[in-house]
């Protein structure tokens, strides 16, 4: 097993600096990561700021520096305001959140995340918890697969994936990356590596229920954040990007019904269109190609 930790901060200038620090303020790190955010908030922070920082993933947590201002929180980001409460704050003066997989969860073969190491198809941020990939391939229906590869991963013949996974099941055990490969192998259309990195999202958006925790995220940074407080959010698909557009924009992500009064707004955004990292910074890390970063503000 991989024992060193590692991970290139994306957007770390453009993400930390949207925060604005003040030096006696109170900060959430939503995605601690491999520390780069937590890091570059706390150089920033005076004796009295504090930095509450959250990470579900135990590995994450070898990255934790010696500082008495930062307080780990051991959970996911969904359990924002519930931690706020029990550490006695009542609100907070700006939230940052990396939504990415870090470059260890990547390299690390036995967390199952990646199409280029062989392990089990685990795909768990945290350990923890009970649903892993595998059990999904092999307990979820027909229907329930398919809606998965199309929501999840927008896989073009995702109702053909679907029939197929169900059909190689009966015969044998789907329980490493490599057994997945060889079954997309089969039927994938397109390009083989972008295909199976789209099927790879899918299970792993379910298996950590990641659109539902940015959901709660968001509803709760909303609530949480002092009026002129900011949210600073990367995320690295569209489907995460489009939740987060739609809920600064409009403070729900589902369309309202015609009849519906409008909701009061209370994020306004910061840019109109997302930051993306520069040349320089996908050329020295091109995991950061596809990142997103946007930016809003407390009313």
């Amino acid at each position: 097993m991989t024992t060193h930790f590692y991970h290139k901060t994306v957007l770390l200038k453009e993400a930390t600096d949207a925060l604005m620090v003040k030096k006696e303020g109170i900060y959430v790190d939503a995605t601690f990561g491999g520390g780069g955010h937590s890091k570059a908030i706390l150089e920033q922070l005076g004796e009295n700021g504090r930095l509450i920082a959250f990470d579900q993933d135990a590995d994450a947590w070898r990255n934790k520096p010696d500082d008495s201002r930062l307080i780990p929180v051991k959970e996911n980001f969904r359990y924002l305001n519930r931690f706020l409460k029990l550490h006695g704050f009542k609100s907070i003066d700006g939230i940052i959140a990396d939504l990415g997989v870090s470059s260890f969860q990547f390299d690390t073969a036995e967390r199952g995340f990646s199409i280029r190491t062989d392990g089990p198809l685990d795909m768990k941020m945290d350990k923890r918890a009970g649903l892993n990939a595998a059990i999904i391939l092999k307990t979820y229906t027909e229907a329930q697969l398919h809606q998965l590869f199309e929501l999840y991963g927008e896989v073009r013949n995702s109702r053909q994936l679907a029939r197929h996974i169900v059909a190689m099941r009966k015969s044998m055990d789907i329980n490493t990356t490599e057994a997945l490969k060889a079954i997309l192998a089969q039927i994938l259309i397109g390009n083989p590596n972008k295909y199976m990195a789209q099927v790879f999202q899918a299970l792993r958006i379910e298996v950590n229920d990641e659109m539902g925790a940015l959901k709660e995220l968001l509803a709760q940074a909303a609530i949480s954040l002092n009026s002129g407080g900011r949210l600073s959010v990367i995320s690295f698909h569209s489907l995460e990007d489009r939740l987060v557009k739609q809920f600064i924009k409009k403070g729900r992500w589902d369309e309202p019904n015609i009849m519906e009064e409008p909701k009061e707004l209370v994020l306004k955004p910061i840019n109109a269109k997302p930051i993306e990292p520069s040349a320089e910074e996908v050329k020295e890390n091109p995991r950061a190609r596809s990142a997103h970063l946007r930016i809003a503000e407390k009313i």
